[in-house]
């Protein structure tokens, strides 16, 4: 008897690995695109889910941001159902809000696995991401200057979230889906040529050169000219220059300095966490807002006597909790606000992505969205602004 291929294997004990703790019927969902990686998550956890005593389902979320979206959609989810997975839910959801594209599509992506997780009472999510997008992960966080945190990449579990391909490149991920006979898609946005011939290779008519690859959503002639996302352009470009300049096993390597951080950055994280806890200042009297709105003030006295790492860490959790998207805070926003704090010269509001206002008047920071009144016109006329350090 033939035993399954390497690829298999791994993916099929890394999948075991992320789900042992979970008791006999817990239900399992795997988030599937329709892609190579969410199709070998999905058979792996399919074979290891009728071995251990577990229900396996699957969430396919249709973003509609590409011409035949919804056949992709359809057909990721046969394959599920083919695999064994119930449920499949197919969900198609409309992409907007601020943060840009990116960040939309991923925002409305884990609402809907949340929302399918708390209804189908599951006991955890898994995502297929892979050590390439691990790697390509900790690059984004170098080039963006986010410190530790960045660095450490994406965490194998987070709360229901569940990662177990971690550990596994593309290539197996392709190998798992050829062993078992899956068609996977390949999205022309990832950076892949899947819609631009290669040199000395004609391209492949459907709009995809990877053989056993499903066609993608455009084809040739309606290859899109927009830019590649930022991270496919990493995928693309960087990547393949740094493993040509550096030698092969430069993903590896990132990923291993992305493990190595993140137990670091976890228990400053925790610290940090305690020192806004500690900062934290809830007077109505002081924020004054409208209806509705909720924003975070903090005493900039408490911040001031912290260590500076668990400062900007801190700083850094406010300025998300208030609304600002996590993936668009640069280490220069938090310089910014850092400053407000320890080199307080009178300077004015401070803008932060997702369109939130960092104001210090009266030993307070305020954090809150543009459009909320700000708190200077709530300071009485016989109350002076705070002054400046000199």
């Amino acid at each position: 008897m033939v035993g399954p291929r390497p690829a298999e294997a791994a993916a099929r004990r890394a999948v075991r690995s992320v789900v042992r703790d979970l008791v006999p019927g817990s239900l399992v969902l795997v988030a599937c695109s329709g892609g190579a990686d969410s199709l070998a998550l999905a058979a792996a956890t399919a074979f290891v889910a009728s071995r251990d005593g577990l229900r396996a389902g699957a969430v396919v979320v249709d973003h509609g941001l590409q011409h035949g979206s919804a056949e992709v959609a359809t057909v990721a989810a046969a394959q599920c159902r083919a695999l064994g997975l119930d449920p499949v839910v197919v969900r198609r959801v409309e992409v907007t809000g601020a943060g840009g594209l990116e960040a939309a599509a991923r925002h409305a992506r884990y609402a809907v696995l949340d929302d399918v997780a708390h209804r189908t009472g599951a006991a955890a999510v898994l995502l297929g991401h892979t050590l390439d997008d691990q790697a390509e992960s900790v690059l984004l966080g170098l080039a963006r200057g986010s410190g530790a945190r960045s660095l450490a990449g994406m965490a194998a579990v987070r709360g229901a979230y569940r990662r177990p391909l971690l550990g596994l490149r593309r290539t197996d991920t392709e190998d798992v889906c050829t062993a078992n006979g899956l068609t996977w898609w390949t999205d022309p946005t990832n950076g892949v040529p899947a819609a631009v011939p290669s040199p000395g290779r004609p391209a492949d008519p459907r709009g995809s050169t990877t053989p056993g690859a499903a066609p993608a959503a455009s084809t040739l002639e309606e290859a899109p000219a927009a830019p590649l996302p930022l991270r496919s352009q990493v995928r693309a470009r960087v990547l393949p220059v740094l493993e040509d300049v550096l030698g092969p096993g430069v993903a590896v390597t990132l990923a291993r300095t992305a493990d190595l951080l993140r137990e670091d950055a976890d228990l400053l994280d925790e610290l940090a966490g305690r020192l806004l806890d500690e900062a934290r200042v809830a007077d109505p009297a002081d924020v004054g807002p409208r209806p509705g709105v909720a924003p975070v003030v903090l005493d900039t006295e408490v911040l001031r006597s912290a260590p500076a790492a668990l400062r900007r860490r801190a700083l850094r959790r406010a300025a998300a909790e208030a609304g600002s998207p996590a993936g668009s805070l640069f280490a220069s926003h938090v310089a910014t606000l850092d400053a407000m704090i320890t080199d307080w010269r009178g300077q004015g509001p401070a803008h932060l992505p997702g369109d939130l206002r960092a104001l210090r008047t009266r030993g307070r920071l305020f954090l809150r969205p543009a459009r909320t009144p700000s708190p200077e016109r709530t300071v009485p006329a016989e109350t002076p602004a705070e002054p400046a350090q000199e």
